[in-house]
């Protein structure tokens, strides 16, 4: 239904109408997501229009369909879900829509004098004669063509979101293409629809499926095939695989592209001889990687072995300087420590594991001093803000982040950092803490910015969970048996008296935990029903250990799960929660997603690596929020699409093209919690998904706590749990590698997951 003002009536709820008018004045845009605030000349009355417009300037005609809303502040607004554009037509339209600076060097002004000379041809001219904007005073024929060319641009992206409206795809992913391919984006996209899905823009592949099919282009279509191959991979790499088997890929990719076996393999036979994909053989078995991946852990394998080598052991033994030290702290180290010590100072290059209550701090703080005493210069980071200001409070020293410490540095479609190969890191030794949570892409980075001859020192409990992103380092690089590895398994006697702790070893080796509830840490509350299970979890995070210990529901508990679906699922259990510690309120400005509704006040988590979102935390400044970091919106205006979530002290500023990487954070999923650590845990076991319950999982979770757990749910679930000991496998190449680089053939040990 069209609607002019002359014709207004109150809207039906929910109704899709249409509405001409021109921009009158832009309140707000955001050039990077093409949202904007407008107020529309709606047949000379006012009407506010908010939405995915692009970048609309004053005197731009506008064909708009979307819905009528009455915000309780702002009044009745239209939000718009579709955008057409016209240019203006008559004279003091375009006077007005030139006096925005929409052309570079264009202002009121000479807007005004070339519509006294051109009047409603004005843009024709720029457009096509600029020859004849020398009529004004001061304009040159250099100048008449920079401000063609400058025209010409504004013309060229807004048929490009024109034609993603018609397309029905978002305006953010009409700027990005425009961001990466520009005047030429259409004739690109045109021609293969599927470059869409690249690095940059990211339109998902089915969305660009539905386009391809509009533009004719064959099902068989090497363009098609290929694409959807690297789609199969790159969402493999989402849950952690660097590579493929070979024969899984073809089978994955025929039953997704409904063509024959024959076709795919000889498209990735095609992508590999044209080294966009790269093919791995292990035991006689090809893996398929995309070429980041392959690149970061052939990369990681190579480096390894040079500074092994360069990291020759010198012999020399310290005892006499742990024994100085021993007095020094009043610590009297245990002997796998002083062989963590004495590796660290005579070779310097190790991997350093073990679980809690084992003394890894206390090896890692000796280490770290008598580094210092020898004038090495050590450096400490972690993958996460949490992780890294744990490590800062453990030892005393100041921990980055591992990007915080290499120094991010965005491109258009790519990730790169201040600190490489041609720009080194200013140390001597570098210490990894919690490196099971090191991805490989990450680990590659650090590598390449560290000289050559810098020690190395991993330190990390190779019985967690693997990382959120792609690989499997930790475990890659102990499983290869090619790095010196310091196992530290010796339960000191204060850890002793947690039963967190003695439990965690005890479901390490196969044992139940002792659930008699007779412990001050650690205790175990039977619930046979989902939702009994579901409603004790809600009353434990907001009425019964706030209570009874004084903790914050949103600062110190945080409810751990193994899966986001079903009853006890993140999604559920966030719904339940948000309802309890955030309710809905008048006062509150809310905006509504796919999954969640995000309020002022809410937790939150971030699901995706974002390099480019921009933060504060007083006078610093930086960028990047990453996979897993948790924080509280702070503030929320809907109708500006604008919300600021502080992260531990970093105050990030969003808009709502970048909610789809954002969920609520009562409820999270253990391998989301990785590298950080909560006063309190409430971990809900009861039915599911038999895969996703097995015994690192529940390990993982456990260490989470650091002064309280409580596990809801079944004995036979968590005996289950204990039993199985199935890994998180993950398919990657790395300890393969890591084998050839060092002893010149591949490791004879056979392992499904790697």
């Amino acid at each position: 239904m069209i609607l002019s003002s002359k014709r207004r009536r109150t809207p039906i709820a929910n109704e899709i109408v249409e509405v001409k008018g021109s921009v009158d004045s832009v309140t707000y845009r955001n050039d990077d997501n093409g949202f904007a605030v407008i107020v529309l000349d709606f047949g000379g009355e006012p009407l506010t229009v908010v939405g995915e417009l692009g970048n609309v300037e004053e005197g731009e005609e506008l064909e708009l369909t979307g819905e009528f809303m009455t915000h309780p502040k702002f009044g009745e607004q239209f939000r718009a879900q579709t955008c057409v554009r016209t240019l203006p037509v008559e004279a003091s339209a375009i006077q007005r829509y030139l006096a925005g600076g929409v052309v570079k060097g264009i202002g009121p002004v000479l807007a005004k004098k070339l519509v006294e000379e051109f009047g409603d041809k004005t843009l024709e001219v720029m457009e096509s004669e600029p020859e004849k904007l020398c009529r004004i005073d001061g304009i040159t024929p250099k100048r008449a063509k920079e401000y063609s060319d400058g025209f010409k641009k504004v013309v060229g992206f807004r048929t490009l979101l024109a034609y993603f409206t018609e397309a029905k795809i978002p305006a953010l992913y009409g700027i990005r293409a425009w961001k990466k391919y520009a005047e030429n984006a259409i004739t690109l996209v045109s021609k293969n629809p599927y470059i869409l899905c690249s690095l940059g823009i990211e339109l998902p592949f089915l969305k660009a499926e539905e386009l391809a099919a509009e533009r004719g282009v064959s099902p068989d279509s090497e363009l098609r095939l290929s694409a959807g191959i690297k789609y199969i991979l790159e969402e493999n790499a989402d849950a952690g695989h660097t590579a493929l088997p070979q024969d899984k890929l073809i089978e994955l990719a025929a039953k997704l592209l409904r063509v024959g076996i024959d076709d795919i393999y000889a498209t990735i036979q095609r992508e590999i001889e044209e080294e966009n994909l790269y093919s791995y053989l292990k035991k006689e078995r090809p893996f398929i990687m995309l070429r980041s991946y392959y690149t970061a852990e052939s990369y990681i394998a190579g480096r390894l072995a040079i500074m092994n080598s360069l990291s020759y052991d010198t012999k020399i033994n310290y005892d006499e300087v742990i024994d100085i030290a021993e007095q020094e702290f009043g610590i009297e180290y245990a002997e796998k420590q002083r062989e963590a010590i004495n590796t660290a100072l005579s070779k310097g290059f190790m991997v350093l594991t073990g679980g809690p209550g084992t003394g890894k701090t206390t090896a890692l703080n000796a280490i770290i001093s008598l580094y210092e005493q020898q004038g090495i210069k050590p450096l400490v980071c972690a993958p996460t803000g949490r992780a890294a200001k744990r490590a800062s409070d453990l030892t005393g020293r100041e921990a980055k982040t591992i990007h915080r410490l290499l120094g991010v540095k965005a491109g258009t479609d790519y990730i790169a950092f201040e600190h490489n190969e041609e720009n080194l890191l200013d140390c001597d030794a570098v210490i990894v803490d919690e490196m099971s949570m090191v991805d490989s892409l990450l680990f590659e980075a650090l590598l390449r910015a560290l000289p050559i001859d810098c020690k190395l020192i991993m330190v990390g409990d190779s019985d967690q969970l693997p990382s959120v992103g792609a690989g499997n380092v930790l475990h890659d690089i102990i499983a290869s048996g090619t790095v010196p590895v310091i196992s530290l398994t010796e339960i000191f006697r204060q850890a002793e008296e947690s039963s967190i702790v003695i439990n965690a070893h005890r479901i390490v080796k196969g044992e139940m935990p002792i659930i008699d509830n007779k412990s001050s840490d650690f205790f175990f509350m039977q619930s046979l029903d989902f939702e009994q299970a579901a409603q004790l979890t809600v009353d434990l995070l907001s009425v019964r250990l706030p209570k009874a210990y004084g903790f914050s529901p949103i600062n110190d508990i945080q409810v751990l799960t193994p899966t986001r679906k079903g009853p006890l699922g993140t999604v559920e259990l966030n719904r339940r929660l948000q309802e309890v510690l955030n309710p809905k309120d008048r006062t509150k400005s809310e905006i509504k997603t796919f999954l969640y509704t995000f309020r002022t006040g809410d937790k939150v988590m971030q699901t995706k690596n974002d390099y480019e979102i921009n933060w504060k935390r007083g006078d610093e400044k930086g960028s990047g929020i990453f996979n897993g970091d948790i924080g509280v919106i702070t503030r929320l205006n809907r109708i500006l699409g604008e919300i600021e979530i502080d992260f531990d002290g970093r105050v990030a500023s969003y808009n709502t093209a970048m909610l789809d990487n954002l969920e609520l954070a009562y409820a999270a999923t253990v391998h989301k919690s990785q590298g950080s650590e909560f006063d309190a845990v409430v971990l809900p076991i009861l039915g599911g998904y038999d895969k996703l319950y097995f015994r690192n999982l529940l390990y993982t979770a456990v260490t989470r706590a650091k002064k309280l757990l409580v596990i809801v749910g079944s004995v036979r679930r968590l005996e289950f749990m204990v039993s199985n000991n199935r890994r998180m496998n993950r398919y990657t190449c790395l300890k393969n590698m890591l084998w050839e680089e060092s002893f010149g053939g591949q490791s004879e040990q056979d392992e499904t997951d790697s």
